[in-house]
Parts: structure tokens; sequence; C-alpha cells
């Protein structure tokens, strides 16, 4: 459809389209939350005779630092109503800084956060409605006036910073665990998923393979991939709820040597946030020599977001269990 806007000759194109590079804003919903910082910093060049007006308190308009600290703040905070694709972000702090020199006016602003993505945007537009606003108050005096530079000065946090280093290889097996899928009777999804996932984080899959939900069976191939194979990771699918059947955190907690209670309570309280069955899974996560084992639920929705959680910040896991300490 097209809308008339009442300009002779223009119109406005309503019409839907298909074209793949068309994208609104990302999907965060997964991504842990995590402590973000950024610091940007916006200059506003003047004559030197308005730096002297400022400095002897003469500006028309009255205390241009002060109102360009409230409004560098509230530019912030304001971000998302003003630039459509960034998200409502909860700041925890924001600190800004203007610094009067002779022939320009520096306004920079550092932003923190506890949240899903990063707040460059939030310290980007701080900095620019603060010398926006200073641009206000003292262009009644200063016909000279230009905005000379915007710039992200730092930024750092994010869970990308725990990534493995390349070339530290990290050798997985995978586990699933259920009659059904052992028997033939049930397509495996879950497991197939974790091993495309691994992969994908360049993660080396040496082992997988599906197993009934048998003590036995599930201790001696976690004992077979930990001391034959020497797999640095062991993640096992399936046999972490309540049924009869769901033994695999009893067999697990039979073969680790110690068990690591932080990663399965994190992943819980992540996956609570989106559903309310994650606390109805069991699953433990311990070590036996240098092999990390971890129980994920059976649900191939459950394991992709224990996944979301695990990763990249588990993979700091093995650099401690080398002696490399934090």
């Amino acid at each position: 459809m097209k809308v008339r806007n009442g300009l002779k000759g223009f119109y406005l194109n309503t019409e839907k389209t298909n074209d793949k590079k068309s994208r609104g804003m990302f999907n965060v919903g997964t991504k842990p939350d995590s402590s973000r910082k950024a610091r940007a910093k916006a200059v506003l060049s003047i004559d030197a005779n308005t730096g002297v007006l400022i400095k002897q308190g003469k500006s028309p308009k009255g205390d241009v630092v002060e109102a360009a600290k409230i409004a560098a703040t509230l530019g912030a905070k304001k971000t998302s109503d003003i630039i459509p694709y960034c998200h409502p972000i909860p700041i925890d702090h924001i600190k800004v800084q203007v610094s009067v020199k002779t022939q320009a006016i520096e306004v920079d602003v550092q932003v923190e956060s506890i949240w899903k993505t990063g707040v460059e945007m939030e310290a980007l537009s701080g900095a620019c409605i603060g010398v926006l606003t200073i641009y206000d108050m003292l262009k009644p005096v200063d016909d000279t006036l230009f905005i000379s530079s915007v710039r992200l000065v730092e930024k750092s946090g994010g869970i990308a910073q725990f990534k493995i280093k390349d070339g530290n290889k990290i050798r997985a097996g995978v586990i699933v665990v259920s009659d059904s899928v052992a028997a033939g009777k049930r397509a495996d999804k879950s497991g197939k998923f974790i091993v495309k996932t691994l992969k994908d984080r360049s993660i080396d899959v040496i082992k997988y393979q599906a197993v009934p939900d048998d003590s036995s069976t599930i201790e001696e191939l976690l004992i077979k991939y930990s001391d034959n194979h020497h797999l640095n990771l062991i993640l096992t699918t399936g046999g972490t709820g309540l049924g009869p059947r769901d033994v695999t955190p009893e067999s697990t907690r039979k073969v680790i040597e110690r068990e690591v209670a932080g990663i399965v309570e994190g992943s819980r309280a992540y996956g609570q946030r989106r559903t309310p069955l994650s606390m109805l899974s069991r699953g433990i996560v311990g070590v036996r020599g240098k092999s990390l084992i971890i129980n994920l639920p059976g649900s191939l929705n459950a394991v992709s977001e224990s996944l979301e959680f695990l990763f990249p910040g588990l993979e700091h896991a093995f650099q401690m269990m080398e002696g490399h300490g934090h």
C-alpha cells in the first residue's frame, strides 16, 4: 500500500518487504547478565573569549558546566527513547566530567550497568546531549561553535572476555541418557544440538554416545571418557528429572571427586527466569581428574538455554583446572 503524504509527487511506501537485510532490535533474552562499562567523550570548539566568559560566570543562560552534567546524565538514561534499536538498560552508574579549556569544552561520560548488552551507546548519547546543551547555551555569544569530535574512549565487560584463547583446545564428549533414544525408538535432538553448539565454539567433540537410563552404564562411560580418553568436558543430557528412571545425577555423583555446585545453581537460576520448571532439574556438576562433568536436562529447549548460560564463561574453568587460577 502506498500513502500520499500531502506533498506533490511524494509518496510514503508502507508495503511490507521480505528483504533479509531488514532487521530490528536484536533478541538478547538468552544472554546472561554481566558487568558492562563504557566511556565516551565529545568536544565542543569555542572562541577563546567564550572560555573566559564561562570562567567568569557570565554565560547568558547560566552555568554551562552543571547544565551539561545534568543533560548528559539524562541523555544517557534516555538513549533507548531516541535510538530505535537500543534496548532499555538498567543503568547502575553515570559519571559526567565537564572540562572548560581555552578553546574547547570536553564532556566525558562513563556509564556502568549489569545487564545483557553493552552501554557504549548510552555513553555516546550522554556525551552528545551534554555538548549540545552547551552549544544551545552559548550560541547567543559565540557563532564559531562546532562539535569537533564525538568518540568512544573505552569499553569493557561482557561475557566475551572469558572466551578461551585460541590454541587451548577443549576436548569434549556428549552422552545422551535415554532408554528410547538408546533403543532407536526416538531420534536424538538434544545430544546432536550439543555437539553442533560445541563445534560452533571450536570445541573438539571426540565422543558422542546414547545410553539407557542405567546407573552402571552411565558410571562406566563417564569413567571411560575421563580416565581413558582424557576429555576436558563431558556433557550428559537427560535423566535429571523426577521420573523413576532418572538416575543421571546419582550416577554422576558416584564418579566425581569434587562437586561444583555454583554452575548448577547459576544454571537453574538462569532457567527459572524463563520457565517455572527449571527448579525440577536435579542435575549436578563435578570434576573427575581433569574432566569437568556437567548434567544437562533432556529437553531441547532446556539444553539450549543451559548452553547459553554456560558459555563462554565456563571455558575459564579449564584454565583454573590447569593451575592458572583466575
